[in-house]
């Protein structure tokens, strides 16, 4: 009576569970992965396009730093631009004197003679 209609219904269900749980687990995943799945492309393609944002980034920084340091370089070339300035305005001023020194012998010279 009681006894045994209470136990039928646990075996039944003990039965059906192997052939519930394959499907349930085969839904479930399925679920999961598609509830997921579109979050997860998102979240790399987003994390595709931050590592290739630091790429151009990192390039940039780089390109940035080599221009410092040809800035540097190109204080360097000045400051050697206007000490050979200065060089070369004494070579015009020494040339200068020589010429009048070449001059004055000349006409030296000629009253000598």
């Amino acid at each position: 009576g009681v006894g045994s209609s209470d136990a039928s219904p646990d075996e039944g269900v003990v039965e059906d569970l192997p052939i519930i749980d394959e499907r349930a687990v085969e839904q479930l995943t399925e679920g999961l992965i598609s509830h997921y799945l579109p979050d997860l492309q998102r979240s790399k393609s987003a994390l595709h396009e931050l590592t290739q944002n630091q790429v151009v980034l990192l390039e940039t920084l780089e390109q940035e730093i080599t221009k410092f340091k040809e800035c540097n370089s190109i204080l360097d070339i000045n400051a050697l631009f206007s000490e050979a300035k200065h060089y070369h305005s004494k070579l015009v001023n020494i040339r200068n004197e020589m010429m009048m020194l070449h001059e004055k012998t000349s006409k030296l010279k000629v009253s000598g003679v």
